[in-house]
């Protein structure tokens, strides 16, 4: 295999077509019948053609087709508009005076030069490309009946693409790409682009090339209708210190900051249309995109991108130009008459690119927040006042008759939504863009009498963000599936209009940026369950087919165990140290992921090896050394609680761990020349409680045991499972002088394993031995050795029920454990034996005091008691590899309006409940929804726990999780939800009490009554539920597993999570 090219492009031989991510393919690498040949074979060097009088944006696009042929094929095609001696088109503007910021002005005439032409050469052109009713070719096409564009032509951004005999004289056939609009043609450009090899991560993310030398455009007609989502951008922001400081090291300073010029910004323009979008929200808080540099809005629109200004920023207007150039306070109750006339100027300075223009309305206060000063209905009164006036400055700016005409969306962005339901009304063709709550979740969608509004909705979203609960802008933590499930329920309920992503620095949110864009783009192809294929799809166009379902594989993983708890939530008591062996499987997960990703790393040819450690290892590793410092600094604290000599091993460790860190960003500095130094310059380790940034990164307080002296207890210690005490010895974990420690409780539906650390407080080796009082109960090891300089020993204590009692019992079988070094504490294991009757063939079984249940393993769907046309088709859906460990099951179609008791179906579960004289709190886990239909229409669910031989089944009790949006305020419990991905760990907001009367069989009913509500975990705790994240792993369910062989011991031994032992048998 040859390696050629400074980026080390690969020449490969395919056999197969090659589609667009998720598009109708029209290219092949291998010849078929009635293909046309459009590379190798007797076409030395091609050239595309294009037209005269074509816009200059498809020019450009042109452009970079005949540059991708050159990456592809090794020799680049020519461009020509069918003159001789032609000079390239050239795009022409008045450059606004940025000296002069208040009084509108220019400074003369400059243009943007567009790709060199080369003279005609009809029997080398294989693709003509042009816009309908702006290239003299496509029309003349269409004129002769060879060129059919009925079914796109009006519509938005649609293209047609097919091979068509003598197109022009002296050319046989040609691929002919004829768009209804400019950005129509310049996504057909992009799509032949893509199809023949050439990522639109080739730059950004250095995903190289495949060069194939024989291309083929195939015999048949495309038709690319209009994307689901009419506006597709993103949002730059947050971008300091990483992106500032990159274009810093790259582009000199404008006057007024780092080098945001037409240079960066034509990378980004370009990478939006490689993606098939069309919007773009520009840099913010140390920028000023129109000012910067006069170049920048005219580029975008020669571009043929669509301008926006953030939720913060109305008119056209960078948040800092009022501050720099305007006097007075950003307030247009006492500061209108200078407001205005700022207003005003955006709009003169617009006016030339009006056609790819997005008018953000509305106001909020300075510097990103909320109006103060003023009470609601004052509020709503002066914004009503300052829209109106806004519009009418519009129009009067813009020149047009009927402002309705220019588009224009109002971000109903954190308390501006409330406004709204204060009685702000919207003029109608305004599009509502409804926001999330800045973590993924949809905060308000449209209602039914919402849907006809002539300016529709749409949604603003986060990749990134900084605020409360805490900022997020490291890296990737974005899960893949969750943005599947939001979209879909957005696009579903018609918000439609426009999608904008906020997606930070943008470096290292490349694989959710990709995902968002091919969502908005064709939602009929990537519908509710399509993550896992568009991954593979995905990992296949990046870095070929041959590990793709490896890498696609690792990149679901990682966007669980990142977005679960994001790395600057994560926190040492996040993840529990003593319960359920909780911080030892997500440390196993990380491990895992971050060596299956080293050893794909490993494998790949080594052009492909900077963009898979971009958006792949550097993650992965990332990721891992984070959980690994924040687990270390829990059990540091445990084990210096407990006063253990390994609490110093484990402060070695975590300052290694640190070490990786560090040195992991200085490995992405030094990545390809240092081309992408300065993008992992952001903090992510030290965050205190306070949602800022930390200016520094530093490790979680850890304590160091002075081993000098033996413990005033001895040389030896031991620890149980689920406790921070110690004996022998006192604590505060303990009674005083006691020296025995119990274990959490054993039964046949329990847990394989308990577990009981030796390990050393003193100054000299000891030998230890341990002795159970029943031959039944064995350890995984019975004696051995611990000291200063040695490891602590964990001693696994199982059961083997084949020579346990057979008859019921409730015991406690002792363990004594002595040591050379004085000293004899006992380990107590409380066993339960018991079973279930055998009429009780399926279900779950309760075990140490609780059931948990994974929210998908249901018994059975319970139809609606009412049936009708508004519910025949409602039932409930599975989102795999979802979630926090592995699934979420909520109500389909998306679409339907709350339902009742009687309209909802029911998810039914059976369950066999020992305990007899206590009541059952259930805790449900569901996905952190929000009332999108409004405060109105809350979210709510039904629930029911009651015996199973009962008549009828008991009155459900009705909860409704999420309290009123009040203000710029989120629901009461919204950022512990956030925080930990599912409403219910903190606060009894999904718990529900009901009475166990009995031992027996139960069933448990719940009924969503929205599709918002999407249950991860159930968890019936009859008081044995102890402190951790994910709650006690998924029980026993008869009818599945096997006494004696379902491990029980952590999270992993779960069916449905992804890493777990179930996906490993």
């Amino acid at each position: 295999m040859l390696l050629t090219g400074a980026k080390g492009t690969l020449w490969l031989a395919f056999t197969s077509m090659v589609a667009a991510l998720g598009q109708e393919p029209i290219i092949s690498f291998d010849k078929a019948p009635g293909a046309l040949q459009i590379a190798g074979g007797k076409i030395s060097k091609g050239q595309i053609r294009v037209a005269k009088n074509e816009y200059w944006g498809v020019i450009r696009a042109a452009g970079d087709l005949a540059l991708d042929f050159g990456r592809v094929t090794g020799m680049n095609y020519t461009l020509s508009n069918g003159e001789r001696g032609a000079s390239p088109a050239v795009y022409t503007y008045n450059p606004v005076d940025n000296m002069n910021n208040t009084h509108y002005s220019t400074t003369g005439i400059a243009n943007f030069t567009g790709p060199a032409y080369s003279d005609p050469s009809p029997s080398d052109t294989v693709i003509i490309a042009g816009t309908i009713g702006h290239s003299e070719v496509i029309d003349s096409l269409i004129a002769s009946k060879k060129l059919d564009v009925s079914a796109i032509k009006g519509k938005w951004e649609s293209f047609t693409s097919q091979v068509i005999e003598n197109p022009i004289q002296g050319c046989s056939s040609a691929l002919v790409i004829a768009g209804s609009d400019p950005r129509g043609t310049i996504f057909g450009i992009y799509d032949v682009s893509e199809q023949i090899g050439v990522s639109p991560w080739y730059f950004w993310a250095d995903v190289p090339t495949r060069q194939n030398k024989n291309i083929y455009a195939l015999n048949k007609k495309k038709v690319q209708g209009p994307p689901s989502v009419k506006y597709r951008g993103f949002f730059l922001n947050d971008e300091q210190p990483a992106l500032t400081n990159w274009v810093e090291e790259h582009w000199e300073r404008t006057p007024y900051g780092a080098g945001y010029g037409p240079a960066f910004y034509g990378l980004i323009f370009e990478v939006l249309l490689r993606l098939r979008a069309n919007y773009l929200w520009p840099t913010v808080w140390g920028t000023m995109f129109e000012v910067d540099d006069p170049g920048n809005q005219p580029f975008a629109d020669a571009f043929e991108i669509v301008l926006g200004t953030s939720h913060t920023e109305p008119m056209m207007r960078a948040q800092n130009e009022f501050g720099h150039f305007y006097q007075g306070p950003w307030a247009y109750n006492l500061n209108n008459e200078t407001i205005d006339d700022y207003f005003r100027y955006g709009v003169q300075r617009a006016k030339p690119y009006a056609r790819n223009s997005l008018w953000t309305m509305g106001m909020r206060g300075t510097g990103d927040t909320a109006i103060e000063g003023l009470g609601v209905d004052h509020i709503v009164d002066m914004l009503t006042t300052l829209v109106h006036n806004q519009r009418q400055i519009l129009a009067e700016g813009l020149g047009v008759s009927d402002v309705t005409t220019v588009p224009q969306a109002w971000c109903l962005y954190k308390e501006v939504m409330t406004y709204l339901f204060a009685g702000l009304e919207v003029p109608d063709d305004i599009t509502l863009l409804w926001a999330d709550d800045n973590w993924g979740h949809v905060r308000r969608l449209p209602l039914l009498n919402e849907t006809t509004r002539a300016g529709g909705a749409g949604v603003y979203y986060h990749f990134d963000y900084v605020g409360d609960p805490r900022n997020y802008k490291w890296i990737n933590t974005v899960q893949l599936s969750k943005t599947t499930e939001q979209m879909h329920m957005t696009y579903a309920r018609g918000a439609d209009r426009i999608w904008i992503v906020n997606v930070g620095d943008m470096k290292a949110n490349e694989i959710p940026i990709n995902h968002w864009f091919d969502l908005g783009y064709d939602m009929e192809r990537w519908d509710v369950d399509s993550t896992e294929e568009w991954a593979k799809t995905w990992a296949a166009r990046e870095f070929g087919s041959t590990y793709a379902d490896e890498i696609s594989d690792i990149m679901i993983k990682y966007a669980m165990y990142a977005s679960r708890r994001k790395f600057e939530l994560v926190e040492p008591q996040t993840y529990s140290v003593i319960n359920y062996n909780e911080a030892d499987a997500v440390l196993q997960q990380w491990a895992e992921l971050r060596a299956h990703a080293q050893a794909v790393y490993d494998k790949l040819d080594e052009a492909y090896k900077p963009a898979f450690f971009e958006m792949i290892l550097h993650p992965a590793i990332g990721g891992e050394v984070v959980h690994r410092i924040y687990a270390g600094g829990a059990k540091n604290l445990l084990y210096s609680g407990q006063k253990r000599n390994s609490a110093n091993e484990v402060i070695n460790q975590v300052l290694a761990a640190s070490d990786e860190d560090w040195q992991l960003q200085e490995r992405w500095d030094a990545l390809l020349g240092g081309k992408w130094r300065h993008f992992m310059d952001q903090t992510h380790l030290g965050y205190d409680g306070y949602w800022q940034q930390p200016m520094r990164n530093t490790l979680p307080a850890m304590v160091y045991v002075q081993t000098h002296f033996v413990s005033l207890a001895g040389h030896v210690g031991i620890g149980v499972e689920g406790s921070n005490a110690t004996v022998p010895g006192d604590d505060k974990y303990h009674a005083n002088s006691g020296n025995n420690l119990s274990l959490p409780p054993m039964d046949p539906y329990g847990p394989a394993t308990r577990y009981f650390d030796v390990f050393s407080r003193g100054t000299k080796d000891c030998t230890w031995q341990a002795a159970p009082w029943q031959p039944w109960v064995k350890l995984s090891q019975y004696n051995g050795t611990v000291g200063p300089k040695g490891s602590d020993t964990r001693v696994q204590v199982s059961i083997d029920w084949s020579k346990a009692p057979k008859v019921p019992l409730s015991s406690t079988v002792n363990i004594n454990v002595t040591n050379s070094c004085g000293g004899g504490p006992m380990v107590q294991v409380p066993v339960q034996i018991h079973s279930v009757p055998s009429d009780f063939t399926k279900g779950f079984v309760e075990s140490d005091g609780h059931v948990a249940i994974t929210g998908a393993h249901y018994s059975v769907i319970i139809p609606p008691k009412e049936k009708s046309k508004l519910n025949d088709k409602v039932t409930y859906h599975t989102l795999s590899k979802y979630g926090r460990s592995g699934s979420g099951i909520g109500l389909v179609p998306l679409k339907t309006e709350k339902l009742t008791i009687e309209t909802a179906p029911a998810l039914e579960y059976d369950l066999y409940l020992f305990t007899n004289h206590t009541k059952a709190n259930v805790t449900v886990l569901i996905s952190p929804a929000l009332n999108y239909l409004g405060e109105w229409t809350p979210l709510e669910y039904g629930i029911s726990l009651y015996p199973a031989g009962a008549s009828t089944p008991s009155e459900p009790k009705m909860v409704r999780p999420v309290g009123p949006t009040v203000g710029a305020n989120m629901p009461e419990g919204w950022g512990y939800a956030v925080a930990d991905s599912v409403w219910g760990t903190v606060g009894n907001y999904t718990t529900s009490t009901f009475s166990v009367p009995q031992e027996g069989a139960y069933k448990l009913r719940f009924w969503a009554l929205m599709p918002g509500i999407v249950v991860q975990k159930i968890i019936v705790d009859m008081g044995g539920v102890r402190k951790s994240f994910f709650g006690p792993p998924e029980s026993f369910m008869v009818g599945r597993d096997q006494v004696g062989r379902y491990n029980q011991t952590s999270f992993l031994a779960e069916v449905d999570t992804l890493g777990g032992l179930y996906e490993k048998q």
